[in-house]
C-alpha cells in the first residue's frame, strides 16, 4: 500500500448504504503505513455547497415562476455564503432545473427552465463563484442525476443547502441527503420560497423531522467591557451574611482554598459570564486561583455546572450574591430572546424593551438580548456594550407634533445621519396601508421600512394586515420597503405570523424579553483544601462537566 493512500474498510455487500457511508468515512482520512499497522494521521473535513435552482426563471421578474422580492433578498446572503465556503475549500455545486419541452412536471406547473432557454441559466449575480453544474428534471438534486457519484468522490463531511424553493426542491434534496447519511446545514437566510407559509413549514420540517441543522444568522459580539462598581467590591450589594462570614474567617485566621460550583434550576442560555469574569479578575489572587465556565451564549441544562471557582475562600466569598444575580437576570433575558429568535425562523428580532426596566439595568438587559440572538437593540448603552449601533424607528410623539407621518419622516430624513435607517411608524393618523404608501411616496425612494404597531384598541397587528400592507407597497412599486412588526410580541405571536405566511421582515420585541423572570442559580462548595465535601442532598467532590473551559 502507498504510504499516503486511503483504504476502504471491509463492509457487508448486503447493505449498500452502510458500505457507501463507510467508504465516504474512509476517504475523509489520510493514512500512513507504520511498522505493523496503518495509522490515521489526519481527517479531511470536506464540505460541499448545493445551490438549488438559483436560476433566472425563479429570480427574475417576467418569468412564470418568479418567486418574488423575498427570494431575491437572499442573493447577497448566498454571495457571502459562497465567498466564505469557497475560502474554506468547499466545493460548490449548482443544481439546476433543466426540463424537456414536454416535461410531465408541466402538468402541475407552467412550463419553466426548459433546457437551452434563458430561464435555465444561473443568475449573473453568482457568476463570480465557480462551481460544477448538476442538471435535474425532478424536485430532488439526487434523483436521476450524477450528484451522488460526484459527492462520493468528494466524501464531504457536511452538505450546505441553499436556494429556492424551500418547500419544494430544497426540501426534497435535504430529505434525500439525510436518507443517505449526510450531515446537512441550511442557512436560514439563504433559502426562500414564493409561499411564506410553506417556507416556514419546510424549515420546521427539515429541522425537527429530518434532523438537518438550521443555521440562523449569528450576531458577532465584541468582547464587552464591564465596569465593576465600588459598591459591589465593598460587599454592599451582597446578602449581609456573606461579608460577615468573610469577616469571621479573617479574624479566625482561616482561609482555605475552596471550590465553588454554580448551577441553574432550569435549562436556558448562559449570559453574564463575561461580567462575572470581570468581577473575579478584580478579586481573585493572581497565581492562586482557577475559574472554569461555559461561554457566553451557550445553552445549559437544569443543574449543569456553568461556573467553577477554586481560590482562597476569603477572596470571593462575599460576592456570591453578586455573581448569582448577574447570571440569574442576564440568563433569563438571553433565554427569552432566544425563544423569540427561534420562533422567528431566521428573521431578525430586535430588542425594544428598555422602557420596561430600571435605567440602571438597560445596558445589561439589552446586551443579554443580543447574546440570546437578537440582531440589535434600541438603547445606546446596550448597543455599545454589545459593540454595535442602536436601532430604532420614529415615535408617535414626533408624528403628532409634526402633524403627519409624512412630514415627520421627511424631517427625520433631513436631520439624521445617512447611516440611520429610514423606518416610519405608520399607525398614527390613518390606517396602516394608507400611511405606508403615503410615506413611501413622500420619501421618493429613500424609505427603507415601515413599522406596524397597531394598539389593542384597534385590533393589534394581524397577519392579514401585514399581507395587505405588503401587497399595496408592491403594487405601488415600493418592493424594497421592509415591514417591521411590533406590539406585544412573544414567541407565540411570532409563530403565528410565521405560520400564517405574513411577509414580515423584522420583529421588534419589548416586554417579553425585558419582563421575563430570572433563572435561579445556586452556588455550593464541593471541595475544601482538596477534600470532597457537600451539604446534605448534594454529592461531594467536583461535578464533572467536560464542556467547561478555563477562563482564569
Amino acid at each position: 500500500m502507498e504510504p499516503w493512500s486511503s483504504p476502504t474498510p471491509a463492509t457487508s455487500d448486503t447493505d449498500p448504504e452502510a458500505k457507501r457511508k463507510a467508504q465516504r468515512a474512509a476517504r475523509r482520512c489520510l493514512w500512513k503505513e507504520g511498522p505493523n499497522s496503518l495509522i490515521i494521521i489526519s481527517r479531511v473535513m470536506a464540505r460541499a455547497v448545493l445551490v438549488i435552482d438559483m436560476l433566472r426563471g425563479f429570480l427574475e421578474e417576467g418569468y412564470p415562476l418568479y418567486c418574488g422580492v423575498r427570494a431575491r433578498s437572499i442573493i447577497p446572503n448566498i454571495q457571502r455564503l459562497l465567498e466564505q465556503e469557497s475560502g474554506r475549500g468547499a466545493r460548490i455545486f449548482y443544481v439546476c432545473d433543466h426540463h424537456a419541452p414536454d416535461d410531465p412536471e408541466f402538468k402541475l406547473f407552467p412550463p419553466h427552465c426548459v433546457e437551452g432557454s434563458s430561464e435555465a441559466q444561473v443568475i449573473p449575480e453568482l457568476s463570480a463563484y465557480q462551481g460544477e453544474t448538476v442538471y435535474k428534471r425532478h424536485f430532488s438534486a439526487f434523483y436521476d442525476t450524477p450528484l451522488e457519484g460526484m459527492l462520493d468522490e468528494l466524501s464531504p463531511e457536511t452538505l450546505i443547502v441553499c436556494g429556492v424553493c424551500t418547500n419544494i426542491c430544497v426540501l426534497h434534496t435535504v430529505a434525500d441527503a439525510r436518507n443517505r447519511g449526510y450531515e446537512v446545514e441550511i442557512p436560514a437566510s439563504c433559502v426562500a420560497s414564493s409561499d411564506d407559509k410553506a417556507h416556514s413549514f419546510a424549515l420546521e420540517h427539515m429541522e425537527n423531522v429530518l434532523g438537518a441543522k438550521l443555521v440562523r444568522p449569528e450576531v458577532k459580539l465584541a468582547r464587552p467591557r464591564f465596569e465593576i462598581p465600588d459598591l459591589w467590591l465593598k460587599g454592599e450589594t451582597a446578602d449581609i451574611y456573606f461579608p460577615r462570614t468573610v469577616e469571621v474567617l479573617k479574624k479566625e485566621g482561616v482561609n482555605p482554598v475552596a471550590t465553588m460550583e454554580v448551577f441553574p434550576t432550569r435549562a436556558g442560555i448562559l449570559c453574564g459570564i463575561e461580567e462575572v469574569k470581570a468581577l473575579l479578575e478584580k478579586v481573585l489572587p493572581e497565581g492562586n486561583c482557577e475559574a472554569w465556565a461555559l461561554a457566553e451564549g451557550e445553552s445549559f441544562d437544569k443543574k449543569e455546572v456553568v461556573l467553577r471557582i477554586r481560590a482562597p475562600y476569603q477572596s470571593y466569598g462575599a460576592y456570591e450574591t453578586t455573581y448569582l444575580g448577574i447570571l440569574a437576570n442576564c440568563s433569563g433575558w438571553a433565554t427569552a430572546a432566544r425563544q423569540c429568535v427561534e420562533a422567528a425562523q431566521g428573521l431578525p428580532v430586535i430588542s425594544f424593551g428598555a422602557r420596561h426596566v430600571h435605567p440602571s439595568a438597560v445596558s445589561v438587559m439589552e446586551y443579554s438580548a443580543i447574546v440570546g440572538g437578537c440582531s440589535g437593540c434600541a438603547s445606546t448603552v446596550g448597543a455599545e456594550l454589545a459593540g454595535m449601533k442602536p436601532t430604532g424607528t420614529i415615535p408617535h410623539a414626533l408624528i403628532i407634533i409634526m402633524g403627519s407621518t409624512s412630514k415627520a419622516t421627511i424631517a427625520f430624513d433631513k436631520h439624521m445621519p445617512a447611516e440611520v435607517p429610514r423606518i416610519a411608524l405608520v399607525d398614527t393618523f390613518e390606517d396602516e396601508v394608507r400611511e405606508s404608501v403615503a410615506v413611501a411616496k413622500a420619501m421618493k425612494g429613500k424609505l427603507q421600512g415601515v413599522r406596524l404597531d397597531t394598539p389593542p384598541e384597534r385590533g393589534r397587528v394581524t397577519a392579514g394586515l401585514v399581507k395587505e400592507v405588503r401587497s399595496w407597497l408592491d403594487l405601488e412599486g415600493f418592493l424594497e420597503v421592509k415591514i417591521v412588526v411590533s406590539g406585544g410580541l412573544d414567541p407565540e405571536r411570532i409563530r403565528y405570523f410565521v405560520s400564517e405566511g405574513a411577509p414580515a421582515d423584522i420583529f421588534a420585541v419589548g416586554s417579553y424579553i425585558s419582563n421575563t423572570g430570572p433563572i435561579d442559580f445556586t452556588a455550593d462548595l464541593h471541595e475544601v483544601e482538596g477534600k470532597p465535601i457537600a451539604k446534605r442532598g448534594r454529592m461531594p467532590g467536583i461535578t464533572p462537566n467536560p464542556r467547561l473551559k478555563r477562563i482564569m
